[in-house]
């Protein structure tokens, strides 16, 4: 039945949802070339938005696998994707507001999950795919992540030992450079396509694109500018983080971490898996910290993350299916408004909490436990490593 209020509704959250998860996955890109010095803040999070752009047009793997693999196409309503993508706001803004670098993604699909079974049951939601295509990848590419990057930290420490400190730490942030270029090109083209996947869901339900349609070029257009957007915003908490928290960095772990994330991401967007780009980042940065001499990682700040990692997927689906319910009980297009009025209030709310502890360009790379922030409770030094 076909909703052109409701269907315009539902693009603008998706493209809302798309640029809040710009911000929130700026860090994955650019966090260790701010930490070592490699790149400027400013200069950072406006390179990665622009390549992000690149990246969104590169391919249209994940986002097939967004809109056929995850719910059954014939059972989808716009009220489903609409709550789906409050769900997944929801807990972007609130994540970044703790500086918690949880999965974006795994928000996203969790919500839709949790709303097409308020809606239709389980029987519509397709688990193989998210069994094969989403939880197998989320669990494995952490850890495939997290070993490469020990390794690479460490044969570059090998190969550079002759190399005096000066001209080490000049070569890696150069190499830096570059692996963080390569890094946002390879999240827009994950990322980006999700929020494709997910409008090319709303035009299915809505009967304006048939059932396995190809992803129009508009939406690819409109996703993938948000996206970019998105990072140039900033997500200044979660890249402090990532950055910082969990282990000091050095340019020679830097550059590892982003080698590796970017390897791996490509390669999941190549066969269409989702991945959560976070845990792949997240996992590299922790195995750069496990490749140096010493070790130095921060099990207490990993200990706080881990927690929200496993709640993630769940606590979204709970998020999607209150979100639809409470569409059904106003009645929807009324619903969606209640809801949408709701999800602005929220925000604005979060985002004022966070101008009292607010972290910017200035101050992203203080050493770690000098503001007071809610997530940041860890004080204990770190070796430098490499």
């Amino acid at each position: 039945m076909h909703n052109t209020f409701l269907l315009a509704l539902v693009i603008v959250v998706a493209v809302g949802f798309d640029f809040t998860n710009g911000f929130h996955d700026t860090a994955n890109a650019v966090a260790p070339s701010i930490a070592t010095g490699a790149l400027k803040p400013r200069v950072a999070v406006l390179l990665s938005g622009l390549l992000n752009v690149v990246g969104a047009f590169i391919s249209l793997k994940v986002a097939a696998t967004v809109a056929s693999g995850i719910v059954s196409q014939t059972q989808i309503i716009l009220p489903v994707v609409f709550a789906g993508l409050v769900g997944a706001i929801a807990w972007n803004i609130t994540t970044w507001y703790f500086g918690i670098p949880s999965s974006s993604s795994h928000a996203l699909i969790g919500d839709v999950i949790g709303a097409m079974m308020a809606h239709a049951g389980g029987s519509a939601v397709l688990w193989s795919g998210i069994v094969g295509k989403v939880l197998a990848p989320s669990i494995a590419a952490p850890i495939f992540a997290l070993v490469i990057a020990a390794i690479a930290t460490a044969l570059s420490r090998r190969l550079s030992v002759k190399s005096d400190d000066s001209t080490k730490s000049m070569g890696m942030k150069a190499g830096q450079i570059g692996s963080s270029a390569m890094l946002s090109i390879a999240h827009g083209t994950n990322d980006a396509q999700k929020t494709m996947g997910v409008i090319t869901l709303a035009l299915i339900a809505n009967g304006t694109l048939a059932a396995n349609g190809a992803t129009p070029k508009w939406v690819v257009l409109v996703c993938g500018l948000a996206i970019g957007l998105g990072p140039y915003i900033g997500g200044w908490r979660i890249i402090r983080t990532m950055g910082q928290g969990f282990t000091k960095l050095s340019p020679t772990q830097g550059f590892a971490s982003q080698i590796t994330s970017s390897a791996v991401i490509l390669s999941s967007s190549h066969f269409g898996m989702p991945l959560s780009t976070t845990y792949v980042a997240t996992g590299s940065i922790l195995g750069s910290g496990l490749g140096t001499k010493k070790r130095s990682v921060r099990w207490s700040v990993v200990g706080r993350v881990g927690p929200a990692w496993l709640i993630t997927l769940p606590s979204a689906a709970a998020c999607g299916a209150v979100s639809f319910y409470g569409e059904r009980i106003f009645g929807f297009s009324l619903g969606e408004l209640v809801i949408g009025l709701v999800l602005a209030l929220y925000c604005t709310f979060i985002y004022l909490r966070s101008r009292r502890d607010k972290i910017n360009a200035n101050n992203v790379n203080d050493h770690w436990g000098d503001h007071s922030e809610a997530f940041e409770k860890v004080h204990e030094p770190v070796s430098t490593g490499a």
